[in-house]
């Protein structure tokens, strides 16, 4: 009887978890439904003129009929993202570890990390832009931006080792860097993970930032660029599409790192392992 109750127990268990799953899809789709249609009523009742608040049917059709230009655009400023994410990555975790080995080395620069991130990267774009070639420059600001959440999670993750396994790899005369490849580093993988989850979306604003300091027109003209030239010409349902558009590829870029994130955890971390129970 005990046995019966416990595939009882389980089947509803994962009845249940099922529900969840389906609750956490379904809902934001409910919302975002109801959200839509609710705009859409708001400006047709009260006859709102395209150039001061479009419909999302007009966002949506400006959308269709600017697909070549904005989708261009969209991969130029997804390029720059990517490349001011690796280099954020890169370069984060890699300063990290060197702190974690050289106390000095950390205390010598990272208050000047600190600086860097609270210094508003729209201040720092004109003078890049004079010293730096413009791609580069727009690079460097996506760097900044991203650079400091992966370098602050790792160096956090790797000063939250238990010190009881520290202290039984010092006992067996493990290595510093043995103990940073098979304790420290293991041990902070989430922190690690995480910072990249926040540096994703970071370095997507940076290089937003970025191109709209830039404000260059030309083929090679990112998404940024596109929705301060629709503004400067009162095209304001294109500018509601663009805006789509990097809200969008924000959702994605934090959707896949997340996943990511998730499968290289879910066999062994508890966040990871909370969310399959």
């Amino acid at each position: 009887m005990s046995a019966l109750q416990e595939e009882g127990r389980a089947a509803a268990a994962a009845r249940n978890g099922r529900v969840v799953r389906a609750l956490r899809i379904v809902l934001p789709v409910v919302v975002a439904i109801v959200a839509t249609a609710a705009w859409e009523l708001i400006v047709r009742l009260n006859d709102i003129q395209p150039y001061v608040l479009p419909g999302p049917i007009a966002v949506f059709t400006t959308l269709a009929g600017d697909w070549g230009v904005l989708w261009d655009s969209l991969l130029v400023t997804l390029l720059t993202t990517l490349e001011g994410f690796v280099a954020a990555s890169i370069g984060g975790i890699a300063l990290a570890l060197l702190f974690n080995q050289s106390k000095a080395l950390e205390y010598s620069l990272f208050p000047y990390a600190v600086v860097l991130q609270v210094t508003p990267v729209i201040a720092i774009a004109p003078l890049l832009l004079i010293y730096l070639p413009q791609q580069a420059a727009v690079v460097v600001c996506a760097w900044i931006v991203a650079f400091f959440p992966v370098l602050s999670n790792t160096t956090l993750g790797l000063n939250s080792v238990d010190r009881n396994l520290a202290g039984l790899f010092q006992l067996y005369g493990a290595s510093p860097l043995q103990t940073l490849r098979y304790l420290k580093f293991p041990s902070a993988l989430p922190y690690v993970l995480g910072g990249l989850r926040i540096a994703g979306g970071l370095s997507l604003i940076g290089a937003v930032v970025a191109e709209i300091a830039a404000g260059t027109a030309g083929a090679g003209s990112g998404l940024a660029y596109r929705i301060a030239e629709s503004g400067y010409r009162l095209n304001i349902p294109r500018m509601f599409a663009a805006l789509l558009l990097l809200s969008l590829a924000g959702i994605v870029i934090y959707a896949l790192l997340a996943l990511v994130s998730h499968l290289a955890l879910r066999h062994w971390h508890e966040s990871a392992l909370g969310k399959e129970s």
